[in-house]
C-alpha cells in the first residue's frame, strides 16, 4: 500500500522548484542521490547540487533525489507501510541501481540507516543480495573517516568527486559480472575505497594494531582532487524557497585554505588551496543573476581570493545583491564592507574562535583583540547591523580565564558597535555562536582529547550568565551531549557500526546504545592519542604527511604549555 498523501507532497515540492532533471528510464543507468537529512538542509548544500548536476550531465545516466522525510511524513511511511522513493518519479529506492549517499556531517550518520530502512534494503552490506542497490557514499564527512560507516557502505568517494564521478560510471557500463567483480575493478579508481578489501586487527589495550589491505592493493588510498577547478564550474542548478539560501544563487570561488589553523578540517583535507579563474567568476556570476537576485560566493577561504573586491564590484554593477558567508578578521577592509553595503549585506559572520590571544596563537589563528575589534568597527560604520562571532570551547589549555575573555571580547565589540551606531539609533545585534571543540582527523590536533561534557557544560553556564543582561547580545550554541557523540563518530573506527545498529534499534536513544555496548565511547572521545598510534583513518592519503602534522602538534602543545609524555 502506498501513502497517496506523501505522493502527492513530493508533487508539490517538485512544483515549487525550478531546475530539477527529468529523464525517462528506459535503458539508463539509474542512481538515486541522497541527503541524509531533511530537504531543506539538503538542498542548501552546494555539493549536493553539484553531484546532481554532474550524474544528470550524462546522457545513459538518469539521477533522482531522496532525503529525510519529515518527523510527521516517517509515520506516514511506518504506517501505510510505504517503502520510501525518490522525489522526481516516486520510485521506490530498491529500484534504482545505486544509491549514492552525499555525508556532510558525523551527526547524519543515524539518518542513513533510517533511510535504508524505510527503502526496505538491508543496512548491513553482508546481508545485500546481488539484486539489492550498489550502495556508496562520499562527502566531507565521509573523506575524514568513513570508517564507522564501512559495515553499511559498498564503496565510499574520498575527495572531490567531478572527475571520479566519470571515471566511476565508465567502469560501471562495462562491469557485467556482478557486484564482487564491479567491485574489484572500482578499487584501481584513484580515491575509490572498497571497506571489504581492508582488514583491521586490534591490539589487547583497543587500540588499532594494524590495517592491511588485500594482496595487490596499495595501503594508501589517496584522496582526490581536482586540480584545475575551472574546468568543473560550481553553482546552484536547482532552486527552490525551501533552503537557507532562498532568492540567492550560490558560486563556488575557491577550495582549500592557506592558513592551515590547526583544528580546521578545510585547511588540510581540502588541500591544496585553489583559486577559481575572475572571468569565469564574472561569467558565472552573470549566469546567477538570471535565476536569482543575489549571487551568494561560496567556499572555504572567501576572503583570501585575490580578487573578491572586483568580483564584487562586477556583480553589484549588474545590479545584483552579493552575500558572502564568512569574512577573515584581516581581510576587512573600508573597501570591502561598503561594497557589501551596496550588496545589500546587513549581516556578516566573523571567527575569532577563542577569548584570549594566547588561545589564539594556539590555534594558529593570531589575531589581536586591537585587529578584531577595528575590523568590527569598519563594518558596523559601513551599514552592518548584525554580527555574528564563532567561538570555541573546551580547547587545549584551554582556562576559566579564557572563557571569560569570550565575554570581555564581546562586550568590547557590543561597545565598538554601540558607539558606531549611536548617531544612527538603528536596530543592531551581536550573537555569540559558541561551539564545543571537536578535534577533527587529519589535523595537528587529531591527537587532542574531547573535553568532559561536565566542563563544556560549566563554561556554557559562565557565558550564559555572562551574557544574560546584555540585551544587545544574543548567545546560541551546540549542547555538549551531542558534540560528544559527534566527536565519538568522528573519531571512532570500524566497532562503532554496532553502535549505530544499537542507536537505530533505540531510534536514536544515544545512552541506550553506549550503555548496551562493549565499548567505552570515551577510550574514542577523551582520551589524548598517543604520537605513534595508529588512527582509524590513516590508510587516507590527504597530500599531508602523518609526521608534519605531528610537527604542527607538538609545536601547539608547547605553546599551550603542554607536555606530551612519548615526545
Amino acid at each position: 500500500m502506498v501513502s497517496w498523501k506523501l505522493i502527492q507532497k513530493a508533487k508539490a515540492i517538485l512544483e515549487k522548484e525550478r531546475g530539477a532533471v527529468r529523464k525517462p528510464w528506459g535503458g539508463r543507468i539509474s542512481i538515486c542521490l541522497l541527503y541524509p537529512n531533511s530537504y531543506h538542509v539538503g538542498m542548501s548544500n552546494l555539493g549536493f547540487q553539484t553531484v546532481y548536476q554532474r550524474l544528470n550531465s550524462e546522457d545513459d545516466i538518469v539521477c533522482e533525489r531522496a532525503f529525510l522525510p519529515d518527523p510527521e511524513d516517517l509515520q506516514d511511511y511506518r504506517r501505510t507501510p510505504t517503502p520510501l522513493f525518490s522525489l522526481e518519479s516516486q520510485t521506490p529506492l530498491s529500484d534504482f541501481d545505486l544509491l549514492a549517499f552525499s555525508i556532510s556531517f558525523e551527526n547524519d550518520f543515524l539518518n542513513i540507516l533510517t533511510l535504508l530502512d524505510l527503502a526496505r534494503i538491508p543496512l548491513e552490506r553482508r546481508h545485500r543480495k546481488e539484486k539489492d542497490p550498489l550502495v556508496m557514499a562520499g562527502g566531507v564527512a565521509v573523506f575524514l573517516n568513513p570508517e564507522p560507516l564501512s559495515e553499511f557502505f559498498d564503496l565510499f568517494v574520498l575527495g572531490e568527486a567531478e572527475e571520479v564521478i566519470g571515471e566511476f560510471l565508465e567502469t560501471y557500463r562495462h562491469s557485467g559480472k556482478g557486484k564482487e567483480d564491479l567491485l574489484r575493478r572500482l578499487i584501481g579508481i584513484e580515491g575509490i575505497y572498497v571497506p571489504e578489501f581492508y582488514h583491521v586487527t586490534y591490539a589487547g589495550d583497543g587500540r588499532i594494531e594494524a590495517i592491511d589491505s588485500e594482496a595487490g592493493l596499495p595501503w594508501k588510498v589517496k584522496r582526490r582532487w581536482v586540480s584545475k577547478i575551472d574546468r568543473f564550474p560550481t553553482q546552484s542548478s536547482l532552486f527552490t524557497q525551501d533552503t537557507e539560501f532562498k532568492g540567492m544563487a550560490l558560486v563556488e570561488v575557491n577550495r582549500g585554505c592557506p592558513r592551515g589553523c590547526r583544528f580546521c578540517a578545510a585547511c588540510f583535507v581540502y588541500h591544496p588551496f585553489r583559486n577559481r579563474n575572475l572571468p569565469l567568476l564574472e561569467s558565472l556570476s552573470r549566469e546567477a543573476l538570471l535565476k536569482e537576485e543575489k549571487v551568494g560566493l561560496a567556499g572555504t577561504a572567501i576572503s583570501d581570493y585575490p580578487h573578491l573586491l572586483p568580483l564584487c564590484e562586477d556583480i553589484l554593477s549588474r545590479e545584483g545583491g552579493v552575500s558572502l558567508a564568512s569574512l577573515r578578521i584581516d581581510a576587512i577592509t573600508s573597501s570591502l564592507a561598503e561594497c557589501l553595503r551596496r550588496g545589500g549585506v546587513r549581516a556578516v559572520a566573523i571567527a575569532p574562535e577563542a577569548g584570549s590571544e594566547r588561545l589564539r596563537k594556539v590555534l594558529k589563528k593570531g589575531y589581536g583583540d586591537d585587529e578584531i575589534l577595528r575590523a568590527v568597527r569598519t563594518l558596523v560604520e559601513n551599514g552592518i547591523s548584525q554580527i555574528k562571532s564563532y567561538f570555541l570551547i573546551g580547547l587545549p589549555s584551554e582556562t576559566d580565564e579564557d572563557v571569560r575573555g569570550i565575554l570581555s571580547l564581546s562586550k568590547r565589540i557590543e561597545h565598538h558597535m554601540v558607539s558606531a551606531r549611536v548617531a544612527e539609533k538603528k536596530r543592531w545585534n551581536l550573537v555569540l555562536s559558541v561551539n564545543p571543540f571537536i578535534p577533527k582527523p587529519a589535523t595537528p590536533f587529531q591527537w587532542v582529547p574531547f573535553e568532559e561534557v561536565s566542563e563544556l557544560k560549566r563554561k556554557l553556564k559562565i557565558l550564559r550568565n555572562g551574557v544574560r543582561r546584555e540585551k544587545n547580545i544574543e548567545m546560541i550554541y551546540d549542547l555538549p551531549k551531542w558534540a560528544y557523540i559527534q566527536a565519538l563518530l568522528s573519531r571512532g573506527d570500524r566497532r562503532m557500526g554496532k553502535v549505530l545498529m544499537a542507536a537505530h534499534r533505540y531510534q536514536g536513544n544515544w545512552g541506550q546504545a553506549l550503555r548496551e555496548s562493549s565499548l567505552n565511547p570515551d577510550f574514542f572521545v577523551c582520551r589524548r592519542r598517543d604520537l605513534d598510534e595508529i588512527f582509524p583513518w590513516d590508510f587516507i592519503d590527504h597530500g599531508i604527511p602523518k609526521e608534519e602534522l605531528k610537527e604542527e602538534y607538538l609545536i601547539a602543545m608547547k605553546e599551550a604549555d603542554i607536555k606530551i609524555n612519548d615526545q
